[in-house]
């Protein structure tokens, strides 16, 4: 018997279109784009479905975005295929965002709760750097150990010392970077020294997962007083610590320090292997984790599923 994981996907998967057919085809996923227009009090499923690009890639909107996604995808595998997640699934994690689906889906947040948070998040990470003053960069072909070498470098700048730290460790040499601008342009440089394959921009509106974000950070704690998780249905391997945690108080404290610190992916998906998980589903837009999961753990099964047809098809598996 496999073991399951469920994993969720974080920014950087939108996509215009998302979502559109498991509306057409299933009233459970229907419901869940409904349910989170009416909370943000917004038509983000018309812009999920129709675009422009541009307003979907918003922080504020795609977080939530995805977040339905994922979500509408389980509900349709609960309602249409009997699905239940204790019998079926051992544990859950997700990128960055995704942890926040992941939690969703193992009922710490209500669907409606996971989209207001989603939201704040998105707003509170773009208001914490104003634009243009912070980039984002991905480094290829790279191990952690050196990319942290590379940011310890970069941080002297002609007018003192400037942030920039390691975002995501993705796993298969594969390693993001985030900071202000200047200091991430000077890693880029000093990465081409080093060997590393290739080291580019990214187009994003705010730099994640580092210091800088401190003050989303607190928007957070602030927002968690009000809406604190309640214990997970099955643990959750959690970006901060690559660990299990299951205690609701342990699991808000690392979403608020998840704002700031790097997402340990290759090694929550390590521990997850470790705990005897053999088999990772991806819920929602995208096969992004399912591609970089194949590098961390090639001996695991991988699946993604993101449409009808690949519902019916994980449906087969589960």
């Amino acid at each position: 018997m496999a073991v399951h994981a469920f994993i969720f996907p974080g920014q950087g998967s939108q996509t215009v279109g998302m979502g559109r057919d498991l509306a057409a085809a299933f009233a459970p996923a229907r419901a869940v784009f409904e349910e989170v227009d009416e909370v943000l009090k917004q038509k983000l499923s018309k812009l999920m479905f129709e675009g422009p690009i541009e307003e979907l890639t918003l922080t504020e909107n795609a977080q939530p975005a995805l977040m339905a996604v994922s979500l509408a995808v389980l509900r349709v595998l609960q309602a249409e295929g009997g699905l239940v997640l204790k019998e079926k699934v051992a544990l859950v994690a997700g990128h960055s965002l995704g942890e926040y689906s992941a939690l969703a889906a193992v009922e710490s947040f209500s669907i409606a709760d996971t989209a207001r948070l989603l939201k704040l998040r998105g707003q509170a990470m773009q208001r914490a750097v104003p634009a243009g003053q912070g980039a984002m960069a991905a480094l290829l072909g790279v191990e952690l150990e050196v990319a942290r070498e590379i940011c310890a470098e970069a941080e002297m700048g002609p007018n003192g010392r400037e942030i920039v730290a390691c975002a995501n460790d993705n796993g298969g040499g594969q390693v993001v970077i985030s900071g202000h601008k200047g200091a991430v342009e000077r890693a880029i440089e000093i990465a081409k020294t080093k060997g590393v394959k290739r080291a580019m921009l990214l187009p994003v509106s705010a730099p994640f997962h580092c210091a800088l974000m401190a003050p989303a950070a607190d928007a957070m704690a602030e927002a968690f007083a009000n809406t604190p998780p309640r214990a997970p249905l099955l643990p959750l391997v959690a970006n901060v610590s690559a660990a299990k945690a299951t205690d609701p108080n342990l699991i808000r404290d690392l979403l608020v320090q998840q704002v700031t610190a790097t997402v340990r992916w290759r090694e929550s998906v390590q521990t997850m292997a470790a705990l005897g998980v053999d088999s990772f589903i991806e819920l929602g837009t995208g096969k992004v984790l399912a591609g970089l999961v194949r590098r961390i753990a090639p001996d695991a099964a991988t699946a993604s599923a993101g449409s009808p047809a690949d519902i019916e098809a994980l449906l087969k598996v589960l």
